[in-house]
């Protein structure tokens, strides 16, 4: 998978070492609940909580911008769930 390819999805059960490895990284605490993640290739870079308005990133990456998308997918979701 090329470096610039990014995978957004919903969090599951299997990515809960994933986040525990960005929530150390970032120093924050692991999200609770459904969260939106940003993967380049298998590596987590960040997430955002569906709930609330954090976000992880991996302070050694340029993340912005994957913010910005989970961001905007992540209100894409509040608006379906309304």
């Amino acid at each position: 998978m090329r470096e610039d390819n990014i995978t957004i999805r919903r969090s599951t059960e299997l990515d809960g070492a994933a986040l525990a490895r960005l929530a150390a990284l970032d120093e924050q605490p692991v999200p609770t609940g459904d969260s939106l993640l940003a993967y380049v290739g298998d590596e987590l870079r960040a997430a955002v909580p569906l709930k609330g308005r954090g976000a992880l990133a991996d302070p050694f990456h340029l993340t912005r911008d994957m913010i910005e998308l989970l961001r905007l997918r992540a209100r894409q979701e509040r608006g379906l769930a309304a």
